[in-house]
């Protein structure tokens, strides 16, 4: 990379010099005496700047501005040598003696490379001495740049690194590929970029380091190596590659792609990522090469505009008007393969160059007519250095003496002295670096250039997308822009349309994973031993789901949805209860009133035969009674369907539980009058006392008593409400009575329980009576009936979900309540309304004497 001069010249005055320092791999390179001439545009870019501020009579009237270009090939001694050459009078290196120079250096720009930025620093930061760098700047220096001299017209490899990450999260690529150069840089940029990766759950599927001596050492060496990179990175599921470096990476790059697509026979088909620092260049061994490889690369470049006038001043350069620029006949030749009378270049087979050659005809590789951001970045600090030329010359007369009387040094020691330049030149430099550190001007371009007080340009990157042709050319297309100074969450902006990929995915965005997406209803499942970019996907478990691809785990619906079949999206749940419109409750409302109806004929009919013998046996009151509970039963069912409401929750239960305990109880009573009965009918038996109406009476008044006892606790304590019940059933929102104290509920349904144990039990003891006491055999089979039906009603009711434990309830309501019914009073009924001849004094009497 070489260094340039900008010469201030003010007429019998004093004059300021402009160094402009570019390198060896910037302008020519020593590989087979080629030129890359492509970043002859730089020199071009300082030129045109120079010129355009010399030509303006309005900017620095009176002086002349200039420049000038050292070249320091590659060497970090030549770095130190231009860097303190600088100091030292014109024509003899003796530092820090300068008594005879004539011109006056007002700074550096410089240089493309970050090795050479860091080598100058290191020198020009004795003096105070400012430079602005337009290439990459090294890592290794940031944390210590705010005290260099240093000002960049390029944005810092840290907001590089974000840039590129940003980048690949966009587009979601997360398996990628890393190439660069075996060197210091290379291994810096990987120290840095691959924790920021991490950082952002994206993978290096893998990291090649091309050789750094490609170009230089043994080429056939080199090849089986090239080989072998391009087989490993063409084999891999990485479909993008960021590739580091500067020229010489780009041109080591190209001959490894030419190599490999020739060994193996297909082109490269992946995307890259280029850096700020990297450009598609060429040398003219590479005329005849393809650069397929690249058509689709996305590249970063420092941010540029279209400088009025300058692609006007490229129409008209001629080698043979261009006076005193050593570079443009070695471009020349170089760029149009045609050779000057006189020169290096020999060959019958070369034409001669007429100057009459345009550069618009160039493929992009050797040449580029628009402003690329290195070209924008040198004519940036041109115009910068023109500020600083304004402001010293303003500051430079009323500071002078101040500096000298500081220093208590006479005036005519003035520029006489080592001790008095060194001193001017530090105090005079460290007054307008703060002024450089948050400079901000505006460019013929029409946008204004801003350094903040980092000495960092707020512009940002471009990010470009490269389309080439078969023609060996290329155009570059803005596609985005990244820049870390906008508003948060509004750094990147990309116009994914405009984008034109690779050829070989027939222009669908590539995907760079590890494995296939996991598609919604999956989430994703670590693979042991590979990186976590890697991955299995897993269904998503009962109950959840994912909407996104790549889900990192499955969620939870909201609580009034449910997962649809796939998992991958939420349902809302229908809110659902027991209705009378729904079939199932309108077939036991019906049964509920049939069964009310039933009952009511029933009591109708002994109440009209209530003198019948049938009627009266086991006393009547307590057939009333027990006939009247399960007339209330049955409606009773009623309560459990249609929409809970408060008076509904709070009545069911209670109200299910009393008519029951008072059937269950009447059953007892009925059952103990008959045990009482015929152990009264023994000869001095002492049971007859108990006999009678007030005993039954105060049974069914005392069982029913604590039942209405627990049924107050529970109401007190903790009563049945309205609730929704969002969980039980996955796709509904069950309306439901919530039962408060589930305790005081099985408490109830225990105590009907107990009493229709002891019915059971005491009914069995009885049923080997007499006949006419057979109302015993009744009562122990309606009780067994009773009794199967509630033993299954608890592990169905405790199984079932939603309305259907409703309906389980009430189809246990029904039946033990149908059985009841349909045991104790159908054999009465029978004999009553068909056999009513047998339901007379008569016929039992005889029947006895028989």
């Amino acid at each position: 990379t070489y260094s340039t001069t900008l010469l201030l010249m003010k007429h019998n005055s004093y004059q300021a010099t402009l160094l402009f320092i570019k390198f060896p791999g910037d302008i020519s390179s020593n590989f087979f005496s080629s030129v890359v001439t492509k970043n002859y545009r730089q020199v071009l870019a300082l030129e045109f700047a120079v010129n355009e501020i010399n030509e303006n009579p309005k900017i620095l009237p009176n002086v002349s501005l200039g420049f000038h270009i050292i070249e320091s090939y590659f060497s970090q001694k030549r770095n130190y040598y231009v860097a303190m050459k600088l100091f030292s009078t014109q024509y003899r290196f003796v530092p820090n003696y300068t008594c005879d120079v004539q011109n006056n250096l007002i700074g550096v720009i410089g240089g493309l490379g970050a090795k050479t930025s860091h080598h100058l620093a290191a020198i020009l930061d004795i003096y105070k001495f400012p430079q602005f760098t337009y290439g990459d700047f090294v890592p290794m220096l940031k944390d210590q740049s705010h005290s260099l001299p240093l000002h960049r017209l390029a944005p810092t490899e840290t907001h590089q690194y974000k840039a590129i990450v940003q980048l690949l999260l966009h587009f979601k690529w997360i398996w990628v590929g890393l190439m660069t150069m075996n060197d210091e840089t290379g291994e810096l940029f990987l120290s840095y970029l691959l924790p920021i990766l991490s950082q952002n759950n994206i993978c290096a599927a893998f990291t090649e380091k091309i050789p750094i001596n490609a170009f230089f050492g043994d080429f056939l060496n080199l090849q089986e190596k090239w080989n072998k990179i391009f087989a490993d990175v063409t084999k891999s599921k990485a479909n993008t590659i960021v590739v580091y470096g500067e020229t010489l990476t780009m041109i080591t790059l190209r001959g490894l792609l030419h190599e490999g697509e020739a060994e193996y026979g297909k082109s490269f088909g992946k995307v890259w990522i280029m850096v700020a620092q990297m450009d598609l260049v060429a040398v003219s061994m590479h005329k005849d090469w393809d650069i397929e490889a690249f058509h689709g690369a996305l590249a970063f470049t420092a941010h540029s505009q279209e400088v009025p006038g300058f692609q006007n001043f490229l129409h008209k350069l001629n080698p043979h008007l261009m006076k005193g620029d050593g570079f443009i006949r070695p471009f020349w030749e170089q760029a149009f393969g045609c050779s000057f009378p006189n020169s290096h270049v020999n060959g019958d087979d070369v034409d001669t160059c007429t100057g009459e050659e345009r550069l618009q005809n160039l493929p992009g590789p050797f040449f580029e007519m628009s402003t690329t951001g290195h070209s924008y970045s040198i004519y940036n600090a041109v115009q910068a250095l023109n500020g600083v030329a304004e402001r010293r010359g303003g500051v430079l007369q009323t500071q002078m003496k101040a500096l000298l009387a500081d220093a208590n040094l006479p005036i005519k020691y003035w520029a006489e002295s080592i001790k008095t330049a060194n001193y001017i030149g530090n105090r005079l430099w460290s007054r307008l670096h703060p002024i450089l550190r948050s400079i901000s001007f505006n460019n013929s371009a029409g946008e204004t250039v801003h350094l903040n007080e980092n000495g960092e340009l707020t512009m940002g990157f471009d990010i470009t997308n490269l389309i080439t042709f078969p023609n060996k050319s290329f155009v570059r297309m803005k596609v985005g822009r990244m820049n870390p100074w906008a508003p948060h969450g509004k750094h990147l902006s990309i116009y994914e349309d405009t984008i034109v990929w690779p050829r070989s995915f027939n222009q669908v965005m590539p995907l760079s994973l590890c494995n296939d997406n996991c598609q919604p209803g999956y989430q994703k499942k670590k693979k042991e031993g590979e990186p976590f970019c890697c991955y299995d996907c897993a269904p998503c478990p009962k109950g959840k789901m994912s909407h996104e691809k790549d889900a990192e785990f499955c969620t939870m619906c909201p609580k009034d949805h449910y997962p649809n079949k796939e998992k991958d999206h939420c349902i809302p749940k229908l809110i659902t209860f027991l209705s009378y419109k729904d079939p199932l409750g309108m077939s036991l409302a019906i049964f509920a009133l049939f069964f009310s109806l039933i009952t009511a004929l029933v009591l109708g009919a002994f109440i009209m035969h209530h003198d019948t013998p049938i009627v009266k046996a086991n006393n009547r009151s307590l057939s009333y009674a027990l006939l009247i509970s399960l007339l209330l039963c049955f409606p009773c069912a009623l309560l459990f369907i249609g929409h809970p409401v408060k008076v509904m929750c709070l009545l069911r239960q209670v109200a299910f539980g009393m008519v029951f305990s008072v059937a269950v109880s009447s059953v007892l009573a009925k059952t103990i009058t008959v045990v009482l009965a015929f152990m009264a009918t023994k000869p001095g038996s002492s049971m007859r006392k108990w006999v009678g109406k007030k005993v039954a009476n105060s049974i069914v008044l005392l069982c029913s008593l604590v039942q209405g006892i627990i049924c107050t606790v529970w109401l007190a304590i903790n009563p049945p409400f309205p609730d929704i019940d969002m969980n039980s059933v996955t796709e509904e929102i069950v309306l439901e009575c919530n039962e408060g104290s589930v305790t005081m509920f099985y408490c109830v349904l225990g105590y009907m329980g107990f009493l229709a144990i002891v019915s059971f039990t005491v009914a069995f003891q009885a049923r080997k009576l007499p006949d006419r006491f057979n109302e015993a055999k009744l009562i122990t089979f309606s009780m067994l009936v009773f009794c199967s039906v509630w033993l299954s009603f608890f592990p169905t009711y405790l199984s079932t979900k939603g309305k259907y434990m409703v309906a389980v309830e009430i189809f246990s309501i029904l039946a033990s309540s149908a059985g009841l019914l349909g045991c104790i009073f159908s054999p009465k009924c029978y004999i009553i309304l068909l056999r009513p001849e047998l339901n007379k004094r008569d016929h039992i009497i005889k029947r006895n004497v028989h």
